[in-house]
């Protein structure tokens, strides 16, 4: 059985008009890679929890249903974890830019938004208290100055610790954003 879409000798019967999925403006998209720090994290998460799991069937085997509905439940609230700690970052769209924490999410509109400007500044260590010398990406809203609102992205944050380049691209990402659709 031939399978053209491994040969080299077909053409891949993709069509060539049909929208990428990156092409819709309005949909909300990270427009950098998570970093090893957070995916390392959430996959130690998610593996704790496949072993919560296994001890919620053994339990549910062995002895009561609700002593393994409980157990069940914290491995249900481990995955939950996980996936919000993956989901983390700053989304842009054409309607703004998002900063989804752990347990907010804050939405500014490119209405509002006056600059997004990449600053050397004191930023916090992995989201720690310790501060280091880094540089942040800040925000800049109507009214507002740099200073009310935390950081953007940090070179020191789980997503790009240790890696610069991938912090400029980020940064550079956010900002072209921000001159395509915001006001200032």
């Amino acid at each position: 059985m031939p399978l053209p879409f491994l040969t080299a000798d077909r053409v891949f019967e993709a069509t060539d008009d049909a929208a990428l999925p990156f092409d819709n403006r309005d949909r909300w998209r990270r427009p950098y890679r998570p970093g090893p720090w957070r995916v390392g994290v959430a996959a130690l998460l998610l593996l704790l929890a496949s072993y919560v799991l296994f001890a919620a069937v053994i339990i549910a085997l062995t002895d009561s249903p609700t002593e393994a509905a409980v157990v069940l439940g914290i491995a249900v609230l481990v995955i939950v974890g996980a996936l919000r700690l993956l989901r983390m970052g700053v989304w842009v769209s054409a309607r703004g830019v998002r900063r989804v924490g752990f347990l907010f999410t804050r939405t500014v509109s490119w209405e509002q938004v006056v600059a997004v400007r990449t600053a050397q500044q004191p930023v916090r260590w992995l989201g720690l208290p310790r501060t280091v010398q880094g540089q942040a990406l800040t925000l800049v809203r109507q009214g507002r100055g740099p200073e009310d609102l935390p950081p953007l992205l940090t070179t020191h944050n789980a997503d790009f610790l240790a890696r610069g380049q991938a912090f400029d691209r980020a940064a550079d990402a956010v900002e072209a954003w921000a001159a395509e659709h915001a006001r200032g």
